[in-house]
């Protein structure tokens, strides 16, 4: 008699299968960290941005953080101890209403922004604005703060997270806003917009027309005459503000200097209550039932009427035959 196994094609007709994951596997297996898990942070660039050298113990040593996200710019300056990181200043792009940016809070001249606020915030929080006052004409060149008197610059490095460090990449807007700001931080020019890669040179004015907008200014004037529907929808909100692309360089040179006159952070007053952007009242089991069913009946009513215009059209299609 034939066995089942060979019937079913049981281990006998199997082929050697060798077994991977062993059970010494699982036992040596060690979880990752949970930033790296979820996708967070890429530990290997950590370790050489916050490693110290061991004849300087205990010296903190200082990042200046860039994170840009789809409505905000953020930079901090922080250094981290083994109970975790410590921020000692701070500069978010919403922030810059304050200084006549209302609108596009998230481009290049923004960045720049953002990045000489926090290099004039930190400055005047240490003692070192009048000493350090950073390049005041702004014209797209590289410039590196050199040490003047006694007291050093602030020293920091980029910490730029997951972000693609390409040329012309935002995070070097708030880089280069940093270090025209009087912050000492290691950078050349090959990542700021204008550096030619095949060439080997930079074009300062390109450089330039980034920090003051210029290529916003080209866009809107290109949009408004090729397409004025969308440019009424994407720039609805300098519409608005009544903003030209003229104006924006006026605005930014503005923005530059209110910076420089005041810095620092005023906190907004606190409510004792705010009112709810979405309130969802509380409603009984009996109204949630009813709604569902509110909720049936109109759909059941909906595909009754498109049944009802389907039979229509058979019969006049029919009627035309």
């Amino acid at each position: 008699p034939v066995s089942c196994s060979r019937i079913l094609g049981g281990p006998r007709d199997m082929g050697h299968v060798k077994i991977l994951k062993t059970a010494a596997y699982h036992k040596r297996y060690q979880v990752k960290f949970r930033r790296r898990r979820e996708g967070k942070t890429d530990y290997q660039a950590r370790k050489r941005l916050v490693i110290q050298d061991k004849n300087k113990f205990n010296s903190p040593k200082y990042r200046l953080v860039v994170r840009c996200t789809n409505k905000d710019i953020i930079c901090q300056i922080v250094h981290s101890k083994i109970t975790g990181d410590v921020c000692i200043c701070s500069a978010y792009a919403h922030e810059l209403p304050k200084y006549g940016v209302e609108v596009g809070l998230t481009n290049y001249a923004a960045c720049y922004c953002t990045g000489l606020l926090i290099a004039r915030r930190l400055l005047n929080k240490l003692g070192l604005d009048e000493a350090y006052e950073g390049q005041d004409e702004v014209d797209g060149e590289m410039y590196q703060v050199e040490q003047e008197g006694d007291k050093a610059p602030f020293t920091c490095v980029l910490d730029v997270g997951l972000t693609r460090t390409t040329t012309g990449a935002k995070v070097f807007g708030c880089l280069k806003g940093a270090a025209d700001g009087g912050l000492s931080i290691p950078h050349s020019e090959k990542r700021f917009p204008g550096y030619d890669r095949e060439a080997k040179e930079f074009d300062a004015e390109t450089h330039k027309k980034y920090i003051f907008g210029g290529h916003v200014q080209e866009y809107m004037e290109l949009l408004e005459e090729e397409d004025p529907e969308r440019y009424q929808t994407q720039f609805a909100k300098y519409i608005e503000k009544e903003i030209e692309g003229d104006s924006l360089e006026e605005l930014y040179t503005n923005a530059h200097a209110k910076i420089r006159e005041d810095p620092l952070f005023e906190p907004t007053e606190k409510q004792d209550s705010y009112e709810q952007v979405n309130p969802q009242p509380k409603r009984t089991l009996a109204e949630k039932k009813a709604a569902v069913a509110a909720k049936k009946a109109a759909m059941k009513a909906a595909l009754e009427a498109d049944d009802d215009d389907d039979e229509e059209e058979e019969e006049e299609e029919e009627d035309d035959e």
